[in-house]
């Protein structure tokens, strides 16, 4: 079944007559195109349309959908509120997630329809993943534990975090990424507590702990992974925290299955961390889901108190941030399966000490 077909699928369950989809991971996940333009999907038939940039690549690309150039027909809300009139489309539901106050004013300006939030319907499909899916993200992983080893005989005292980044970026673009699937993170000693630090001219020094969270796009899905390295001997600390992450997020995997929730996954991780004496220095949720976006639904925190299903990935990644010292965060992606989960990440978890 495509993509189209899903969608189209879940409409009557929802009380709709038709989806609009107008974000741009909405329309990816629909017709693996990434351009500007507007879906319209009924239960028979989806049109798509957009203009003279991406018309020749749309129609090369799409199928399954009628696909034209919006430009002769007055634009993209006109050629829709066409298509609604004329198959007495009365309940549209709309990404509301995406969708900004003044698009939606200038939408219901033009389309005679109810126009109904339907965000959650794409969000639950793209929860899990199918065999193409996840042969993408194994792709993006695959490139992005290569770019580890390699950066391991790069990093050395005397770059700073900036060169490093750079340098993750180019090794993953080599190898075949067609992007970053987000601005790679690296952080030396003090930085290192920030989670979400931003590579600067710090210089690595011998003795640091090195953070580096990065990940890449193959065919549109993301990778994601956090290890973190001491350059030079770590402090007795420095171990015992590394240990208490490893030991944390072991545990947050050990405990992921499909059916179990995401406020279980996260405890069963900080409760170690907490056991440990450093509860207050883990702050975050435990993981993540990801895939056309880097951060999607469902996720390890919690919050989030329902049953995640089979055939989801998320993140495992818990930390402890020393303010004024160093951070500690390793990552991996999981896939949940009816008896336990898959790890797609297979970089060395061990303390690494170059």
């Amino acid at each position: 079944m495509t993509h189209f077909e899903k969608i189209a699928a879940r409409l009557k369950d929802r009380g709709l007559d038709a989806m609009l989809i107008t974000s741009e991971p909405g329309e990816f996940y629909a017709m693996g195109f990434h351009g500007e333009g507007a879906a319209l999907i009924t239960p028979d038939k989806t049109w798509y349309y957009t203009d003279s940039r991406y018309i020749e690549a749309a129609q090369q690309q799409i199928t399954g959908a009628e696909v034209a150039d919006w430009a002769p027909g007055g634009g993209f809300r006109k050629l829709i509120a066409g298509l609604v009139k004329e198959h007495g489309i009365v309940k549209l539901g709309f990404e509301e997630r995406y969708m900004s106050v003044a698009s939606h004013t200038d939408w219901t300006k033009e389309v005679e329809a109810e126009f109904v939030p339907a965000s959650e319907l794409l969000t639950q499909l793209r929860q899990v993943k199918d065999a193409g899916e996840l042969a993408a993200m194994q792709e993006a992983q695959r490139i992005t534990d290569e770019a580890l080893l390699e950066i391991l005989n790069f990093l050395k005292p005397g770059l700073t975090e900036s060169e490093v980044a750079a340098r993750l970026t180019y090794i993953m673009a080599r190898k075949g990424a067609e992007r970053n699937s987000f601005d790679p993170i690296v952080a030396c000693g003090p930085n290192g507590s920030k989670p979400h630090a931003i590579p600067g001219p710090d210089v690595i020094q011998k003795g640091q702990f090195v953070t580096m969270d990065f990940g890449c796009v193959v065919g549109g899905y993301c990778s994601d992974m956090t290890r973190t390295v001491a350059v030079g001997q770590p402090s007795e600390e420095m171990e015992l925290v590394y240990n208490t992450v490893l030991k944390a997020q072991l545990t947050g995997i050990a405990t992921a299955h499909a059916g179990v929730t995401g406020k279980e996954v996260h405890e069963a991780g900080a409760k170690v961390i907490a056991d440990a004496g450093y509860g207050k220095y883990f702050g975050h949720g435990f993981g993540h889901s990801l895939g056309i976006e880097i951060h999607e639904d469902p996720g390890f925190h919690t919050r989030n108190d329902k049953p995640i299903p089979a055939g989801a990935l998320l993140s495992a990644e818990p930390g402890i941030y020393l303010p004024g010292k160093f951070g500690v965060r390793i990552e991996d992606v999981i896939m949940l399966t009816e008896g336990g989960c898959i790890d797609i990440t297979h970089s060395p978890k061990q303390l690494i000490i170059l």
